[in-house]
C-alpha cells in the first residue's frame, strides 16, 4: 500500500510537471502570435491608388501646378508611370535567376543594361513631352518632387 502511494505521488507530480510546462509553451506561443500579429498590424498593406493619389498631391503642391496645369499634365504622365512599371517588372524578373548558370547570368546582366538604358530613353521622351505642356522649370520642379515623395516614402516605411 505504501508503495502504490509513492507511484501515485510521482505520477501526480509528473502529471503536474507536464501540465506546467504546457501552460507555459501555450502562453509563450500565444504571447508570440500576439507580437507577431502586432506587428503585421504596423505595416499596412499597401494601396497602389492611395500612392498614386499622395503622389500626384505631392507633385501638385510642390510644382505649384494649377488645376488646369494638373488636368494636361497627369495623363501624360500616369502613361510614363505605366510604362516604367512594365520595365521594372521584368527587371524584377531577372533577380530571379540560377546564379550557379553562367550563361543564364551573363544574359542577364545584358539584359538590366538594356532596361536601365530603356529606362532612362523612356524619361528622356516624356520629359520632352511635359515639357510642350509646362514651363521647363516646372517640370524641373515636377521631377525634384517625385524623388523627394520617393525618399519620404522610403523613410516612412522604414520606421513602420
Amino acid at each position: 500500500m505504501i508503495s502504490f502511494n509513492g507511484k501515485s505521488k510521482m505520477k501526480s507530480k509528473m502529471i503536474i510537471a507536464f501540465l506546467k510546462r504546457t501552460v507555459l509553451v501555450t502562453m509563450l506561443l500565444v504571447f508570440g502570435l500576439s507580437t507577431a500579429t502586432a506587428q503585421h498590424k504596423k505595416r499596412p498593406h499597401f494601396d497602389p491608388k492611395r500612392f498614386e493619389a499622395e503622389l500626384e498631391q505631392f507633385i501638385t503642391t510642390n510644382a505649384c501646378l494649377t488645376p488646369g496645369e494638373s488636368a494636361k499634365f497627369f495623363p501624360v504622365y500616369r502613361q510614363m508611370m505605366k510604362r516604367q512599371r512594365m520595365i521594372f517588372d521584368e527587371m524584377r524578373r531577372l533577380h530571379h535567376i540560377d546564379t550557379r548558370d553562367n550563361e543564364t547570368c551573363a544574359n542577364a546582366i545584358r539584359r538590366q543594361d538594356e532596361l536601365d538604358v530603356e529606362i532612362k530613353l523612356l524619361q528622356q521622351e516624356y520629359h520632352s513631352r511635359f515639357m510642350l505642356i509646362l514651363p521647363a522649370g516646372k517640370v524641373m520642379r515636377i521631377i525634384k518632387a517625385e524623388e523627394k515623395f520617393h525618399r519620404q516614402m522610403f523613410k516612412r516605411m522604414r520606421a513602420q
